[in-house]
């Protein structure tokens, strides 16, 4: 089986590893596997076109490598392709590879690609943004901007860049005022961050047994100061937020998020962070998107 891979090339772990020695070695992890590749490492701002490409040419299966919010990028790409798309996970948290059975080294992650299968994704719209995973406000969204200025700081860390991000978000998380609608029930909330995920989320890893059960997730942290945060941020990496008394979670497939201030607020898609005001309308677009993992992590 013949992959074309089309890869981030601003993506860090490709930086790292700089660009010939990481496309030798996509492709000698897909030989090792059974199967040959064509690796184009390819600016951020023609990845849309070339995974089109990709995907126009039935005589290879395409491929996109690049983080979360890479593949956030090319949703538009994706939900247009009408067959199934392997990502490589290469960002720094690969919420959506992991969700897909891609995780562990560069080779492993190509060993689950050549004996994949399709599995289908809800994807989720936000006032027509995309996004597959997360979408966030409050700590969320700082987190996002942090991460982003750490790893100019630090290149050569992504785990210290994400540790300082981190520290600095649960520092300066500021409260906000939501007004929240799920369906036809609303609340007004004071909190320190408010997360919409595409299907529910499990345990300390995030891991969404389903990827297309149809229902966004609202996770309220409410507003509690700086020992609220870290009380949160000590149950998410123990696996117990879903006990955590300052956290509220509730689902549905309408969801609507409007800040009481009306200022234009940060808010993260799946790790990219933009400005928004108004009400953010959230709508579901079921089984959107099919992509190929390991079906074990998706049924």
């Amino acid at each position: 089986m013949h992959h074309t891979v089309i890869v981030n090339a601003r993506a860090g772990t490709a930086l790292e590893a700089g660009p010939d020695a990481f496309a030798a070695r996509i492709i000698a992890a897909f030989e090792a596997s059974g199967c040959t590749a064509d690796v184009r490492m390819v600016h951020p701002r023609e990845l849309d076109d070339a995974l089109s490409l990709a995907i126009d040419d039935r005589e290879c299966v395409p491929v996109i490598a690049g983080g979360d919010g890479t593949i956030n990028g090319v949703l538009p790409v994706l939900i247009h392709a009408n067959r199934p798309v392997g990502i490589l996970p290469l960002g720094t948290v690969n919420v959506l590879g992991r969700d897909l059975g891609l995780a562990g080294t560069l080779e492993h992650q190509i060993a689950v690609l050549c004996q994949g299968e399709p599995i289908v994704l809800d994807v989720g719209s936000v006032n027509d943004r995309l996004f597959h995973s997360l979408s966030g406000m409050g700590f969320f969204s700082l987190m996002a901007r942090e991460r982003e200025q750490a790893r100019r700081r630090f290149p050569f860390s992504r785990a210290l860049a994400f540790f300082v991000a981190a520290t600095r978000s649960v520092l300066f998380t500021r409260a906000i005022t939501v007004d929240v609608g799920v369906g036809p029930d609303r609340r007004v909330v004071q909190a320190d961050a408010v997360l919409v995920t595409v299907n529910a989320f499990e345990g300390a890893d995030w891991h969404r047994p389903r990827l297309d059960g149809g229902v966004f997730e609202v996770h309220i942290l409410n507003a509690g100061g700086l020992f609220s945060r870290c009380k949160a941020a000590l149950s998410i990496v123990s696996g117990s937020w879903r006990t955590s008394p300052n956290l509220t979670s509730f689902t549905g497939a309408d969801v609507t998020l409007t800040r009481k201030d009306k200022r234009r607020g940060h808010i993260t898609f799946d790790g990219e962070v933009e400005r928004k005001a108004g009400p953010l309308v959230y709508s579901l677009m079921p089984g959107a998107v099919t992509l190929i993992g390991a079906r074990g992590r998706s049924a």
